[in-house]
């Protein structure tokens, strides 16, 4: 039986100053801060996730910011451009406030539809294109309202190693639909009405470097445990080396390396942000592991101090 995922579940990604990444993914993009946590190998270093009010799967994007990171390469072997989606008629919108907020930006026309193309601070390279499918983000922060706040990804453009073996991978593995080319891109599409298009580079973009403003990994979601444990025996018995299930708190993991060199997470819906905190207070206070919280006062001490703040 082919299973196939419904998309995106979420992105992560390495970036410099914890303030600045939390400046820029709230402040002038107008995403809510729905978990402050820590890296669970690395629990001196923040790991921040930012979505949509809720924080579903789909929306989720996350960092672990370094401050003094060594600047990252983005090429083969990565995530090389994350998409977002906003609500029709909304581009205007972040043309001005890209604008506002003195964030260069290039206008571009692929598959029919116009992108706002921009990096971050700290050199991610992102997206913002206009859709119907999708529920609008109920959450506002500052000038930025639901008619014209961020849905959830878009999609993400693949650079791939062995770009033929990527699209086998989407297709024969992962289940998702070939639906167009063109030029050296190749769109693939999934059952989900958000973070459900993915564009897979068949030209090489050279080697990618990990550091500040590369992403790290993409997640793909499951429904729940057992679809992962099916997963995880389904993606094994196609030949990729596939990890044992990791607890996130949020939601559940297994990691594998794709045969063009990029990580990729098949992660659970279930349970979401609202695990260790209210739905409305979430992102407001430092939420830690369990087996972490024995070191709270320690931790609170190193990691810098950061703030969520309206920039209008």
């Amino acid at each position: 039986m082919m299973k196939k995922t419904s998309g995106i579940h979420h992105i992560t990604a390495i970036v410099g100053h914890p303030q600045e990444n939390v400046d820029f993914y709230a402040g002038v993009l107008g995403l809510r801060l729905v978990k402050k946590t820590v890296n669970f190998d690395d629990p001196e270093t923040y790991h921040l996730y930012f979505g949509d009010e809720g924080g579903k799967p789909g929306t989720i994007i996350t960092f672990f910011p370094w401050v003094g990171a060594r600047q990252g390469v983005i090429g083969d072997g990565q995530v090389g451009v994350t998409s977002y989606v906003v609500p029709k008629g909304a581009l205007t919108f972040w043309e001005s406030r890209l604008t506002k907020f003195n964030v260069a930006y290039t206008k571009k026309n692929r598959f029919g539809e116009e992108y706002l193309a921009f990096d971050d601070p700290h050199g991610l390279h992102l997206e913002i294109v206009e859709r119907e499918e999708g529920e609008k983000n109920t959450w506002t922060f500052g000038k930025v309202t639901p008619d014209y706040a961020i849905k959830g990804f878009g999609g993400a453009t693949l650079f791939s190693k062995q770009p033929e073996k990527t699209a086998d991978l989407l297709e024969n593995v992962l289940g998702l639909e070939k639906v167009a080319e063109e030029g050296n891109l190749v769109r693939y599409q999934s059952s989900s009405d958000i973070g459900n298009v993915v564009d897979l580079k068949i030209t090489s973009s050279g080697n990618g470097m990990m550091g500040a403003g590369t992403v790290h990994h993409i997640a793909w979601r499951a429904i729940d445990d057992n679809d992962q444990l099916e997963w995880q025996k389904y993606v094994s018995e196609h030949g990729y080396a596939v990890t044992p299930v990791q607890d996130r708190n949020y939601f559940n993991s297994v990691y594998f390396r794709e045969h063009g060199e990029i990580l990729f997470e098949i992660a659970t819906d279930p349970p979401g942000f609202a695990l260790d905190e209210s739905h409305e207070t979430m992102g407001e206070q430092l939420k830690l592991p369990i087996r972490y919280e024995q070191y709270r006062e320690q931790l609170e001490e190193r990691l810098i101090p950061i703030k969520v703040k309206e920039l209008d």
